[in-house]
């Protein structure tokens, strides 16, 4: 949780910890997971300078709370009717931002669009089969002439 990280990066820089040693401690804990030197540094600076709130700053535009059940379920249903619908319609018919129509598709309901179409990013083990299969069959009629 980046409040967590924040907390931690306040506190070590209030004992003049530098902004390497601190992100070096996160990764040895984190890993992956730990936040960038560059974003550890940018904290540590601002708590240098007197920042004491460790919570995001209230930022302008619109919200990523749009990403709601009811809107994710509303897209999903609309390319399940209509596999060919592009984020305009789809824009058009919830009202939604390009943003988070575009965000609800790849990021909730793991789609992409390939040739004009909404397809499951990671197919599952019966459609690879099948598709392997139809490949198969297209490749040997090729081989006879067919």
């Amino acid at each position: 949780d980046k409040e967590n990280f924040r907390f931690y990066v306040k506190v070590r820089t209030a004992l003049n910890i530098e902004g390497r040693t601190i992100h070096d401690e996160l990764r040895t804990v984190f890993g992956d997971e730990a936040p960038s030197y560059r974003t550890v540094a940018r904290w540590a600076q601002w708590f240098r300078e007197g920042r004491e709130e460790i919570e995001d700053e209230e930022r302008s535009g619109r919200s990523v709370t749009e990403s709601t059940l009811e809107n994710i379920e509303e897209i999903r249903s609309i390319v399940s009717d209509h596999s060919h619908v592009t984020i305009a319609e789809l824009q058009e018919h919830t009202d939604l931002s390009y943003g988070t129509v575009h965000r609800i598709l790849s990021d909730h309901l793991e789609l992409r669009k390939i040739t004009a179409r909404y397809i499951p990013k990671q197919l599952k083990d019966y459609q690879r089969s099948e598709r392997l299969r139809i490949c198969k069959e297209n490749l040997s009629r090729f081989a006879e002439g067919r």
